[in-house]
């Protein structure tokens, strides 16, 4: 919300991209100022502001404040010009009431500069970003990606290991996520290349990696192992790419641990960490997640944070024939899987799970009540941010 929009003299509406950006300024009565293309140069676009500001005060808004609108966000709030952006929902609903169906950055930039004048409640602030939250989003960023790798890589690799011998499979597969399973199809990725080697290499091998458990999988590769005589079509080529695979999902996940240690190091040194962690089931990557989805955001209430995590329930209404609710299907989807897997894990909770149970009794399904759950934490989340309280129990639940 730009909370001093009557004080606003000239509204900067810009339509960002990744090489060159386009501008349009607008005077209170509706006058266009200006027009213009810029490219991503910090003169060109201190150069424009510093023209812009002999009219007045002005407000600039863009349609990403991230990624590739970072720098004219930085630019304008380092000169302390106020700062917003529409969201990109409200921005296709506010250019389908205006006339014509082209697409271009100067329409574009001119419909965002008339929703500033216009309909200030469709923006959002943008407060002056903190470097460790910043940071943090990189990161988070990144760990997503690699979370994805290493998922899809593991896939791959027990897709190779059904095609080759189903019952090996059954016995490296279970056991993937441990770094021994790894070592093991880097030096010996074929059933030929496991006989070869022996049960005795197999196990020290293990139990270099697996000191408890390298005794019980050994015994269970070479039974696997007899159960099978037949050579599979592509086993070959399986034992060129199954080491690449294996040693490439060990460098993602290594890759992964020193990111969430520097992500522990900065949520941890946050002043909200323990505000945030005090909360049944919000860990270090819940707590990351709420730092750079939600802190630094203006939400009026509880209803407005859910609605931006895509928890709110979305009624549908239309005569007598169609009635019910349901969940959201927009939102921001990253913070809607941290606060739904944060609800998930709250189910060990004596206070979500009796939340969650009277849910189920009323009929709703596992994800229902999950979502339902989330949606609940988030109004307790809400009141914790704004009152700056540390969770606790209510007092008739701790007498219950």
């Amino acid at each position: 919300m730009i909370t001093n929009h009557a004080e606003i003299d000239v509204f900067i509406g810009i339509d960002v991209g990744k090489h060159d950006h386009h501008a349009v300024a607008l005077a209170r009565d509706g006058t266009q100022i200006l027009s213009k293309a810029l490219p991503q140069n910090e003169g060109k676009l201190r150069g424009l502001l510093g023209k812009l500001r002999t009219h007045g005060t002005l407000l600039v808004v863009v349609d990403q404040p991230a990624t590739i609108g970072a720098l004219p966000v930085a630019v304008a709030q380092a000169a302390g010009i106020t700062v917003g952006y529409l969201p990109g929902l409200a921005m296709r609903r506010i250019a389908d009431l205006h006339p014509g169906e082209a697409k271009t950055d100067a329409r574009d930039a001119a419909i965002i500069a008339e929703a500033a004048r216009t309909m200030p409640h469709t923006l959002r602030g943008i407060r002056v970003s903190d470097e460790n939250v910043a940071e943090l989003s990189m990161l988070c960023g990144y760990d997503d990606d690699l979370a994805k790798l290493a998922t899809a890589t593991s896939n791959r690799i027990r897709g190779l290991l059904t095609q080759i011998h189903p019952g090996l499979e059954a016995v490296i597969g279970a056991h993937l996520d441990h770094p021994a399973m790894t070592a093991l199809l880097v030096k010996y990725p074929t059933p030929k290349a496991l006989r070869r080697a022996g049960k005795r290499r197999v196990e020290t091998l293990l139990a270099k990696h697996a000191p408890r458990a390298w005794k019980r999988w050994a015994t269970a590769i070479f039974t696997a192992l007899e159960e099978q005589t037949v050579v599979v079509a592509g086993t070959d080529a399986a034992g060129i790419v199954l080491p690449q695979l294996a040693t490439a999902l060990a460098q993602t996940r290594s890759s992964r641990d020193e990111v969430f240690a520097r992500i522990e190091e900065l949520v941890e040194s946050h002043p909200l960490f323990e505000l945030l962690t005090s909360m049944p089931a919000v860990g270090v990557r819940t707590a990351a997640r709420i730092l750079t989805e939600v802190v630094g955001k203006d939400f009026a209430t509880a209803g407005h944070l859910a609605s931006y995590a895509g928890l709110a329930p979305v009624t549908w209404r239309s005569g007598t024939s169609i009635r019910g609710d349901h969940s959201s299907r927009r939102g921001n989807k990253v913070l809607k899987r941290a606060l739904f897997l944060s609800a998930f894990a709250a189910l060990k909770d004596p206070l979500s799970r009796t939340y969650y149970d009277r849910k189920r009794a009323q009929g709703k399904k596992h994800n229902q009540a999950l979502i339902a759950l989330g949606r609940r934490r988030c109004n307790v989340l809400f009141a914790m941010l704004c009152d700056g309280a540390y969770f606790h129990v209510p007092m008739e639940a701790t007498a219950a």
